[in-house]
């Protein structure tokens, strides 16, 4: 499993997100976090899910997909659209499993579609 490189988010990434956002995955440059989410473990896997996510889904689709899922959900969840998004189910359910990506099986976002 290839480990993406963890960099501290630059001001051009902080101009264009929101402030609440602690960290970006943009494959296959690497992941971004605000300063004081550098050492956060639970950020970090967070993150590197999205990080297989991305490589799976051969990155450009990863995000055709997700803007998709989250523009339909916004139509029923509003402004909790963004949790309800199967990439972030899965990401936020396993951020404190440390492990999880050494057990991960492709794919696993899809069951979380329709929950």
């Amino acid at each position: 499993m290839f480990k993406p490189k963890v960099n501290e988010m630059n001001w051009f990434l902080k101009l264009i997100l929101k402030n609440n956002i602690s960290g970006i995955t943009l494959a296959p440059f690497g992941i971004y976090l605000r300063k004081q989410y550098m050492t956060s473990k639970p950020t970090i896997n967070h993150e590197s899910i999205h990080w297989q996510q991305q490589l799976e889904m051969l990155i450009i689709v990863f995000y055709l997909w997700y803007l998709i899922e989250w523009f339909i959900k916004l139509f029923k969840y509003g402004s909790h659209a963004y949790y309800e998004i199967s990439f972030e189910k899965e990401a936020y359910s396993n951020e404190y499993n440390f492990d999880y990506l050494k057990n991960r099986k492709p794919y696993q976002w899809f069951k979380r579609i329709r929950r």
